[in-house]
Protein backbone atom coordinates (compact mmCIF):
# COMPACT_ATOMS: atom_id res chain seq x y z
CA UNK A 1 0.00 0.00 0.00
CA UNK A 2 1.35 3.49 -0.69
CA UNK A 3 -1.56 5.18 1.41
CA UNK A 4 -1.06 7.12 4.52
CA UNK A 5 -1.66 5.95 7.84
CA UNK A 6 -0.87 8.91 9.68
CA UNK A 7 0.62 11.84 9.36
CA UNK A 8 1.85 13.99 13.02
CA UNK A 9 4.14 17.31 13.10
CA UNK A 10 5.98 19.10 15.92
CA UNK A 11 8.12 21.91 15.37
CA UNK A 12 11.83 21.38 15.73
CA UNK A 13 14.99 24.17 15.76
CA UNK A 14 16.70 25.53 12.65
CA UNK A 15 20.19 26.71 12.13
CA UNK A 16 19.15 30.27 13.54
CA UNK A 17 17.36 29.00 16.85
CA UNK A 18 14.20 29.53 15.51
CA UNK A 19 11.57 26.99 15.65
CA UNK A 20 10.65 25.30 12.18
CA UNK A 21 8.05 22.59 10.81
CA UNK A 22 8.65 18.75 10.67
CA UNK A 23 6.28 16.40 9.42
CA UNK A 24 6.67 12.30 10.42
CA UNK A 25 4.25 10.87 7.49
CA UNK A 26 3.93 7.04 7.88
CA UNK A 27 2.90 4.55 5.09
CA UNK A 28 3.43 0.50 5.20
CA UNK A 29 6.93 0.96 4.56
CA UNK A 30 7.98 3.19 7.52
CA UNK A 31 8.39 6.47 8.68
CA UNK A 32 9.71 9.37 6.11
CA UNK A 33 10.48 12.90 7.71
CA UNK A 34 10.69 16.13 6.29
CA UNK A 35 11.82 19.73 7.89
CA UNK A 36 10.77 22.94 6.38
CA UNK A 37 13.51 25.89 6.09
CA UNK A 38 12.76 29.48 6.65
CA UNK A 39 14.67 32.44 5.06
CA UNK A 40 15.38 35.85 6.70
CA UNK A 41 15.58 37.94 3.53
CA UNK A 42 12.00 36.91 2.18
CA UNK A 43 10.93 38.52 -1.09
CA UNK A 44 7.10 40.11 -0.54
CA UNK A 45 5.70 37.27 -3.12
CA UNK A 46 6.73 34.15 -1.24
CA UNK A 47 4.22 31.91 0.08
CA UNK A 48 3.28 32.52 3.71
CA UNK A 49 5.60 31.32 6.15
CA UNK A 50 2.79 30.91 8.60
CA UNK A 51 4.23 32.12 12.40
CA UNK A 52 2.45 32.01 15.76
CA UNK A 53 3.08 36.43 16.36
CA UNK A 54 3.07 35.52 20.21
CA UNK A 55 5.57 37.62 21.26
CA UNK A 56 6.05 36.25 24.59
CA UNK A 57 7.21 32.95 22.93
CA UNK A 58 10.13 32.45 20.55
CA UNK A 59 9.78 36.46 19.73
CA UNK A 60 6.42 35.65 17.51
CA UNK A 61 8.47 33.12 15.69
CA UNK A 62 6.86 30.55 17.21
CA UNK A 63 5.03 27.93 14.31
CA UNK A 64 2.81 26.37 16.97
CA UNK A 65 -0.38 27.25 14.50
CA UNK A 66 1.12 25.38 11.22
CA UNK A 67 2.15 22.53 13.09
CA UNK A 68 -1.59 22.10 14.58
CA UNK A 69 -2.93 22.75 11.15
CA UNK A 70 -0.99 19.21 10.11
CA UNK A 71 -2.14 17.42 13.28
CA UNK A 72 -5.72 19.36 13.15
CA UNK A 73 -6.73 19.58 9.57
CA UNK A 74 -3.85 17.82 7.00
CA UNK A 75 -3.52 14.68 8.80
CA UNK A 76 -7.50 13.23 9.27
CA UNK A 77 -8.18 14.27 5.57
CA UNK A 78 -4.95 12.85 4.00
CA UNK A 79 -5.82 9.92 5.95
CA UNK A 80 -9.32 9.90 4.86
CA UNK A 81 -8.38 10.37 1.33
CA UNK A 82 -6.70 7.52 0.40
CA UNK A 83 -4.28 9.01 -1.54
CA UNK A 84 -1.41 7.27 -2.99
CA UNK A 85 2.01 9.28 -2.32
CA UNK A 86 3.47 8.06 -5.68
CA UNK A 87 1.17 10.38 -7.46
CA UNK A 88 2.47 13.68 -6.34
CA UNK A 89 0.85 15.66 -8.31
CA UNK A 90 -2.46 14.56 -6.99
CA UNK A 91 -1.17 14.66 -3.18
CA UNK A 92 0.07 18.02 -3.69
CA UNK A 93 -3.20 19.55 -5.89
CA UNK A 94 -4.81 17.81 -2.42
CA UNK A 95 -2.96 19.88 -0.30
CA UNK A 96 -3.57 23.09 -2.02
CA UNK A 97 -7.41 22.42 -2.00
CA UNK A 98 -7.70 21.85 1.65
CA UNK A 99 -5.78 25.41 1.84
CA UNK A 100 -7.76 26.93 -0.83
CA UNK A 101 -5.58 30.48 -0.62
CA UNK A 102 -3.76 31.73 -3.63
CA UNK A 103 -0.28 32.20 -0.80
CA UNK A 104 -1.26 29.08 1.12
CA UNK A 105 -2.37 31.88 3.25
CA UNK A 106 -4.95 29.53 5.61
CA UNK A 107 -2.77 26.62 6.02
CA UNK A 108 1.23 27.95 5.78
CA UNK A 109 3.19 27.01 3.71
CA UNK A 110 5.53 26.05 5.49
CA UNK A 111 2.93 23.40 6.53
CA UNK A 112 1.96 21.88 3.10
CA UNK A 113 5.61 21.94 2.31
CA UNK A 114 6.53 19.64 5.20
CA UNK A 115 4.03 16.61 3.92
CA UNK A 116 4.40 17.45 0.21
CA UNK A 117 8.74 16.49 0.79
CA UNK A 118 7.64 13.60 3.32
CA UNK A 119 5.12 12.49 0.64
CA UNK A 120 8.09 12.54 -1.79
CA UNK A 121 10.56 10.52 0.25
CA UNK A 122 7.58 7.66 0.99
CA UNK A 123 6.87 7.31 -2.66
CA UNK A 124 10.77 6.69 -3.35
CA UNK A 125 10.57 4.26 -0.52
CA UNK A 126 7.74 2.62 -2.02
CA UNK A 127 9.03 2.15 -5.81
CA UNK A 128 12.41 1.36 -4.06
CA UNK A 129 14.53 4.01 -5.91
CA UNK A 130 16.96 6.87 -4.01
CA UNK A 131 14.83 10.06 -3.92
CA UNK A 132 17.17 11.84 -6.67
CA UNK A 133 15.64 8.87 -9.42
CA UNK A 134 11.92 9.42 -7.88
CA UNK A 135 12.29 13.63 -8.14
CA UNK A 136 13.84 12.24 -11.96
CA UNK A 137 10.64 10.29 -12.79
CA UNK A 138 8.27 13.11 -11.68
CA UNK A 139 10.09 15.58 -13.47
CA UNK A 140 10.83 13.60 -17.13
CA UNK A 141 14.34 14.38 -16.96
CA UNK A 142 16.77 13.06 -19.59
CA UNK A 143 19.53 11.01 -18.68
CA UNK A 144 22.66 10.89 -17.26
CA UNK A 145 22.30 12.19 -13.95
CA UNK A 146 23.72 15.47 -13.71
CA UNK A 147 25.85 16.72 -10.41
CA UNK A 148 25.39 20.15 -9.67
CA UNK A 149 28.22 22.84 -9.00
CA UNK A 150 28.22 23.90 -6.07
CA UNK A 151 28.04 27.73 -5.27
CA UNK A 152 29.34 28.08 -2.13
CA UNK A 153 28.90 31.31 0.38
CA UNK A 154 32.40 32.25 1.61
CA UNK A 155 31.14 35.56 2.64
CA UNK A 156 28.46 37.10 4.09
CA UNK A 157 27.30 40.47 4.51
CA UNK A 158 23.47 41.97 3.94
CA UNK A 159 20.83 40.87 6.02
CA UNK A 160 22.88 37.22 7.03
CA UNK A 161 25.77 39.30 8.46
CA UNK A 162 27.40 42.01 10.70
CA UNK A 163 29.32 45.05 9.18
CA UNK A 164 28.62 47.99 6.56
CA UNK A 165 28.69 45.46 3.99
CA UNK A 166 25.31 45.64 1.64
CA UNK A 167 25.69 42.43 -0.62
CA UNK A 168 24.25 39.65 1.48
CA UNK A 169 26.29 36.83 -0.26
CA UNK A 170 29.96 36.46 -2.05
CA UNK A 171 30.53 32.73 -3.52
CA UNK A 172 32.47 30.73 -5.34
CA UNK A 173 31.85 28.90 -8.31
CA UNK A 174 34.67 25.32 -8.97
CA UNK A 175 33.23 24.99 -12.62
CA UNK A 176 36.50 24.25 -13.98
CA UNK A 177 36.76 20.84 -11.54
CA UNK A 178 36.75 17.56 -13.22
CA UNK A 179 33.98 16.36 -10.54
CA UNK A 180 31.45 17.22 -7.53
CA UNK A 181 33.98 15.54 -5.06
CA UNK A 182 36.72 18.03 -6.38
CA UNK A 183 34.68 21.01 -6.97
CA UNK A 184 34.21 21.04 -2.82
CA UNK A 185 37.33 19.92 -2.07
CA UNK A 186 38.51 23.36 -4.26
CA UNK A 187 35.87 25.21 -2.29
CA UNK A 188 36.63 23.86 1.18
CA UNK A 189 40.40 24.61 0.66
CA UNK A 190 40.05 28.30 -0.42
CA UNK A 191 37.21 28.85 2.50
CA UNK A 192 40.26 28.22 4.46
CA UNK A 193 42.69 30.27 3.02
CA UNK A 194 40.10 32.72 2.75
CA UNK A 195 39.34 32.59 6.48
CA UNK A 196 43.40 33.15 7.28
CA UNK A 197 43.50 35.86 5.07
CA UNK A 198 40.32 37.73 6.79
CA UNK A 199 41.94 37.16 10.73
CA UNK A 200 45.13 38.41 8.97
CA UNK A 201 43.58 41.70 7.53
CA UNK A 202 41.09 42.47 9.97
CA UNK A 203 41.34 40.75 13.66
CA UNK A 204 40.60 37.91 14.54
CA UNK A 205 36.88 38.37 15.10
CA UNK A 206 37.02 38.21 10.99
CA UNK A 207 36.76 34.42 11.21
CA UNK A 208 33.26 34.51 12.59
CA UNK A 209 30.54 33.59 10.21
CA UNK A 210 27.40 34.63 9.40
CA UNK A 211 23.91 32.57 8.99
CA UNK A 212 25.49 30.52 6.09
CA UNK A 213 28.80 29.74 7.23
CA UNK A 214 31.03 32.38 5.24
CA UNK A 215 33.31 34.51 6.74
CA UNK A 216 31.93 38.35 7.55
CA UNK A 217 34.67 41.00 8.51
CA UNK A 218 34.09 44.17 8.62
CA UNK A 219 33.90 45.31 5.36
CA UNK A 220 32.12 48.15 3.91
CA UNK A 221 32.64 47.81 0.01
CA UNK A 222 31.73 44.90 -2.42
CA UNK A 223 35.58 45.40 -4.35
CA UNK A 224 37.03 44.78 -0.60
CA UNK A 225 35.08 41.78 -0.52
CA UNK A 226 36.06 40.75 -3.96
CA UNK A 227 39.31 41.34 -3.23
CA UNK A 228 39.93 39.03 0.04
CA UNK A 229 38.21 36.31 -1.94
CA UNK A 230 40.43 36.77 -5.08
CA UNK A 231 43.56 36.52 -2.90
CA UNK A 232 42.44 33.63 -1.23
CA UNK A 233 41.63 31.64 -4.19
CA UNK A 234 45.04 33.04 -5.69
CA UNK A 235 46.41 31.65 -1.85
CA UNK A 236 44.99 28.13 -2.52
CA UNK A 237 46.39 27.91 -6.27
CA UNK A 238 43.33 28.50 -8.11
CA UNK A 239 43.40 31.64 -9.94
CA UNK A 240 41.53 31.01 -13.01
CA UNK A 241 39.77 27.83 -12.18
CA UNK A 242 36.90 29.37 -10.12
CA UNK A 243 34.44 31.96 -11.01
CA UNK A 244 33.15 34.15 -8.09
CA UNK A 245 28.65 34.77 -7.65
CA UNK A 246 26.83 37.92 -6.25
CA UNK A 247 23.59 37.65 -4.61
CA UNK A 248 23.22 41.35 -3.95
CA UNK A 249 19.35 40.41 -2.49
CA UNK A 250 18.96 44.11 -3.58
CA UNK A 251 15.27 44.21 -2.11
CA UNK A 252 16.65 44.49 1.64
CA UNK A 253 18.62 48.23 0.62
CA UNK A 254 16.32 49.37 -1.73
CA UNK A 255 14.01 52.54 -0.83
CA UNK A 256 12.26 55.45 -2.20
CA UNK A 257 13.25 54.31 -5.83
CA UNK A 258 16.74 54.18 -4.88
CA UNK A 259 19.83 51.91 -3.85
CA UNK A 260 21.22 52.38 -0.28
CA UNK A 261 24.55 50.19 -0.28
CA UNK A 262 25.08 51.89 3.97
CA UNK A 263 21.58 50.71 4.53
CA UNK A 264 22.20 49.17 8.10
CA UNK A 265 23.84 52.70 8.88
CA UNK A 266 20.82 54.52 10.91
CA UNK A 267 22.42 57.95 9.76
CA UNK A 268 22.73 56.78 5.86
CA UNK A 269 22.79 60.04 3.61
CA UNK A 270 20.08 59.60 0.92
CA UNK A 271 21.94 61.61 -1.63
CA UNK A 272 24.55 58.71 -1.87
CA UNK A 273 21.58 56.64 -2.91
CA UNK A 274 21.62 54.84 -6.51
CA UNK A 275 19.47 54.59 -9.01
CA UNK A 276 18.86 51.51 -11.01
CA UNK A 277 20.98 52.66 -13.89
CA UNK A 278 24.05 53.53 -11.54
CA UNK A 279 23.87 50.36 -9.66
CA UNK A 280 23.32 48.65 -12.85
CA UNK A 281 27.20 50.74 -13.92
CA UNK A 282 28.58 49.50 -10.82
CA UNK A 283 27.96 45.80 -11.21
CA UNK A 284 29.17 46.38 -14.92
CA UNK A 285 32.39 47.65 -13.33
CA UNK A 286 32.68 44.73 -11.27
CA UNK A 287 31.90 42.12 -13.99
CA UNK A 288 34.87 43.72 -16.09
CA UNK A 289 37.31 43.39 -12.70
CA UNK A 290 36.42 40.49 -11.07
CA UNK A 291 36.23 36.97 -12.81
CA UNK A 292 32.00 37.30 -11.60
CA UNK A 293 29.87 34.39 -13.69
CA UNK A 294 26.33 35.29 -11.88
CA UNK A 295 24.63 37.64 -10.53
CA UNK A 296 21.60 36.90 -7.95
CA UNK A 297 18.66 39.33 -7.49
CA UNK A 298 20.95 42.91 -8.79
CA UNK A 299 17.72 44.72 -8.41
CA UNK A 300 14.71 44.86 -6.15
CA UNK A 301 11.68 42.69 -6.49
CA UNK A 302 9.46 45.22 -8.28
CA UNK A 303 12.08 46.74 -10.35
CA UNK A 304 11.12 45.12 -13.51
CA UNK A 305 12.95 47.78 -15.90
CA UNK A 306 16.12 47.81 -13.72
CA UNK A 307 16.29 44.07 -14.21
CA UNK A 308 15.20 44.45 -18.18
CA UNK A 309 17.56 47.15 -18.53
CA UNK A 310 20.99 45.54 -16.98
CA UNK A 311 20.07 41.67 -18.34
CA UNK A 312 20.19 43.61 -22.23
CA UNK A 313 24.03 44.75 -20.90
CA UNK A 314 25.89 41.95 -19.27
CA UNK A 315 27.14 38.15 -20.15
CA UNK A 316 27.00 36.56 -16.92
CA UNK A 317 23.88 34.63 -15.61
CA UNK A 318 21.70 36.94 -13.94
CA UNK A 319 19.54 35.04 -11.18
CA UNK A 320 16.10 35.75 -10.29
CA UNK A 321 14.92 35.05 -6.34
CA UNK A 322 12.84 37.47 -5.07
CA UNK A 323 11.31 39.09 -8.64
CA UNK A 324 10.14 35.32 -9.02
CA UNK A 325 9.75 33.43 -5.86
CA UNK A 326 9.29 30.15 -7.52
CA UNK A 327 5.94 31.35 -8.72
CA UNK A 328 5.04 30.48 -12.22
CA UNK A 329 2.84 33.82 -12.80
CA UNK A 330 6.07 35.85 -11.59
CA UNK A 331 8.57 33.57 -13.34
CA UNK A 332 5.94 34.37 -16.93
CA UNK A 333 6.68 37.42 -16.57
CA UNK A 334 10.25 37.35 -15.74
CA UNK A 335 10.83 35.71 -18.95
CA UNK A 336 8.32 38.03 -20.92
CA UNK A 337 10.37 41.28 -19.96
CA UNK A 338 13.82 39.69 -20.64
CA UNK A 339 14.79 40.14 -17.04
CA UNK A 340 16.89 37.52 -16.32
CA UNK A 341 18.13 33.90 -17.90
CA UNK A 342 18.51 31.87 -14.46
CA UNK A 343 15.53 30.44 -11.57
CA UNK A 344 16.52 30.62 -8.13
CA UNK A 345 14.36 27.61 -6.76
CA UNK A 346 13.39 27.48 -3.17
CA UNK A 347 11.00 25.06 -2.24
CA UNK A 348 9.60 27.08 0.64
CA UNK A 349 9.11 29.98 -1.61
CA UNK A 350 5.99 28.10 -3.46
CA UNK A 351 4.93 25.50 -1.10
CA UNK A 352 4.76 22.13 -3.03
CA UNK A 353 7.34 19.75 -4.83
CA UNK A 354 4.99 19.54 -7.65
CA UNK A 355 5.22 23.50 -8.35
CA UNK A 356 8.66 23.52 -7.26
CA UNK A 357 9.09 21.11 -10.32
CA UNK A 358 6.53 23.07 -12.60
CA UNK A 359 8.72 26.47 -11.85
CA UNK A 360 11.84 24.54 -13.44
CA UNK A 361 10.30 23.44 -16.46
CA UNK A 362 8.69 26.51 -17.27
CA UNK A 363 12.20 28.07 -16.90
CA UNK A 364 13.80 25.46 -18.69
CA UNK A 365 11.90 25.97 -21.19
CA UNK A 366 12.32 29.45 -21.57
CA UNK A 367 15.88 28.89 -21.90
CA UNK A 368 16.73 29.58 -18.60
CA UNK A 369 19.13 27.99 -16.02
CA UNK A 370 17.84 26.37 -12.57
CA UNK A 371 19.77 26.77 -9.21
CA UNK A 372 18.36 24.81 -6.28
CA UNK A 373 19.14 26.69 -2.91
CA UNK A 374 18.93 26.45 0.25
CA UNK A 375 17.43 29.15 2.79
CA UNK A 376 19.69 31.31 5.95
CA UNK A 377 17.69 29.30 8.04
CA UNK A 378 18.14 25.79 7.67
CA UNK A 379 18.19 22.27 8.89
CA UNK A 380 19.86 18.65 8.98
CA UNK A 381 17.44 17.89 6.15
CA UNK A 382 19.12 16.99 2.76
CA UNK A 383 16.30 16.86 0.23
CA UNK A 384 17.41 20.14 -2.33
CA UNK A 385 20.71 18.02 -3.11
CA UNK A 386 18.15 15.11 -4.14
CA UNK A 387 15.95 17.94 -5.93
CA UNK A 388 19.20 19.82 -7.76
CA UNK A 389 20.16 16.21 -9.10
CA UNK A 390 16.61 14.91 -9.92
CA UNK A 391 15.82 17.68 -12.18
CA UNK A 392 19.34 18.04 -13.41
CA UNK A 393 19.49 21.79 -13.01
CA UNK A 394 23.38 21.67 -12.23
CA UNK A 395 23.76 24.34 -9.75
CA UNK A 396 23.30 24.51 -5.91
CA UNK A 397 23.73 26.72 -3.12
CA UNK A 398 23.62 25.67 -0.07
CA UNK A 399 26.18 28.28 1.87
CA UNK A 400 30.08 27.58 2.78
CA UNK A 401 31.52 24.68 3.38
CA UNK A 402 31.15 24.50 6.88
CA UNK A 403 28.36 24.58 9.38
CA UNK A 404 26.65 21.13 9.47
CA UNK A 405 23.35 21.79 8.28
CA UNK A 406 25.05 23.28 4.86
CA UNK A 407 27.31 20.39 4.75
CA UNK A 408 24.37 18.29 5.12
CA UNK A 409 23.41 19.32 1.38
CA UNK A 410 26.95 18.57 -0.13
CA UNK A 411 27.17 15.60 1.66
CA UNK A 412 24.37 13.69 0.57
CA UNK A 413 25.57 14.85 -3.17
CA UNK A 414 28.96 13.29 -2.36
CA UNK A 415 26.97 10.19 -1.45
CA UNK A 416 25.04 9.85 -4.38
CA UNK A 417 28.28 10.80 -6.64
CA UNK A 418 29.73 7.69 -5.65
CA UNK A 419 26.32 5.98 -6.21
CA UNK A 420 25.71 6.82 -9.50
CA UNK A 421 29.61 6.58 -10.88
CA UNK A 422 29.73 6.68 -14.50
CA UNK A 423 26.18 7.28 -14.76
CA UNK A 424 26.22 10.71 -13.83
CA UNK A 425 28.23 13.55 -15.32
CA UNK A 426 29.59 16.70 -13.67
CA UNK A 427 27.68 19.88 -14.73
CA UNK A 428 31.15 22.01 -14.40
CA UNK A 429 31.27 24.96 -17.39
CA UNK A 430 28.19 24.05 -18.41
CA UNK A 431 26.08 24.76 -15.51
CA UNK A 432 24.05 27.36 -16.58
CA UNK A 433 22.92 25.11 -19.62
CA UNK A 434 22.61 21.58 -17.57
CA UNK A 435 19.78 20.68 -18.81
CA UNK A 436 21.10 20.44 -22.49
CA UNK A 437 23.72 18.53 -21.99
Amino acid sequence: MSTVTKVFARYVYDSRGNPTVEVDLTTDKGLFRAIVPSGASTGIHEALELRDGDKSKWLGKGVLKAVANVNEIIAPALVKSGLSVVDQEKFDEFLLSLDGTPNKGKLGANAILGVSLAAAKAAAAFKGVPLYQHISDLSGSPKPFVLPVPFQNVLNGGSHAGGALAFQEFMIVPYAAPSFSEGLRIGSEVYHNLKSLAKKRYGQSAGNVGDEGGVAPDISTPREALDLIVDAIAAAGYTGKIGIALDAASSEFYHDGKYDLDFKNPNSDPTKWLTGEELSTLYGELVKEYPIVSIEDPFAEDDWDAWSHFFAHTDVQIVADDLTVTNPLRIKTAIEKKCADALLLKVNQIGTLTESIQAAKDSYAAGWGVMVSHRSGETEDTTIADIAVGLRTGQIKTGAPARSERLAKLNQILRIEEELGDKAIYAGKDFHKSVAI
